[in-house]
């Protein structure tokens, strides 16, 4: 089996390499950001498609919207998302997929066996699926729920302090966090409120008046 590997974590990508290299599948090219991904699925042609949710530039759902791009250009081609995050906008587009070609969405740290997880891959080569239960239920609970419910504490507060006008550098020094930090915050709010890259700079002001029409709703 031919895998296209995207996975910006150089450590977890050079394992994940040998591991399948081991189980006997062969990774034709491995890559550290989406437009790679893309390239790379174009000049092989593989048959699996392994990629991580966030990766450059902006870290936020670049893999997994390339995942869904190649699903289009090239039908029946099978995707493992291989993530420590449930991005619920995109992952549902990619499952709603799966009557063309296996799909499947793993967590990271759920991942305890090495077998069941070659087992995962090899069903989702084949036109299966592999779903972590939590991927499920995320995605169950993402109809019904008011999507500031999705928000941790931490970016509850981040966000309230956006609505204020605070600039990531004032965040930082009312909430004790650095401005990377801070940003991670920002992008994980911006992901959780559905709002795209594809919203380019206006993302901040639409997570804002998100946030306040939702709090002004009897």
């Amino acid at each position: 089996m031919r895998v296209v590997l995207a996975e910006d974590s150089v450590l977890l990508r050079e394992g994940l390499i040998r591991l399948l290299d081991a189980s006997g599948m062969e990774v034709v090219a491995a890559v550290d950001e989406a437009e790679g991904l893309l390239r790379a699925a174009e000049e092989h042609r593989p048959e699996l498609v392994i990629t991580d949710v966030r990766m450059p530039p902006t870290h936020t759902d670049e893999g997994l919207r390339a995942a869904l791009l190649l699903r289009r250009q090239q039908p029946g081609l099978a995707v493992l998302v291989l993530s420590q995050y449930v991005e619920e906008r995109y992952a549902a587009q990619l499952l709603a997929s799966a009557a063309t070609g296996g799909v499947g969405y793993l967590l990271k740290d759920r991942v305890a066996d090495v077998a069941e997880f070659i087992d995962a891959l090899r069903r989702v080569a084949s036109g299966g699926t592999a779903l972590d239960p939590e991927v499920v239920a995320q995605l169950l609970l993402r109809g019904n729920s008011d999507p500031l419910e999705r928000l941790t504490p931490r970016e509850h507060e981040v966000l309230q302090l956006m609505a204020e006008g605070r600039s990531n550098a004032g965040i930082g020094q009312a909430l004790v966090l650095s401005e990377g930090a801070v940003g991670k915050h920002i992008g994980n709010i911006f992901a959780k409120l559905d709002l795209s890259p594809a919203e380019g700079d206006h993302r901040r002001v639409l997570a804002v008046l998100r946030f306040l029409r939702i709090r002004s709703l009897p």
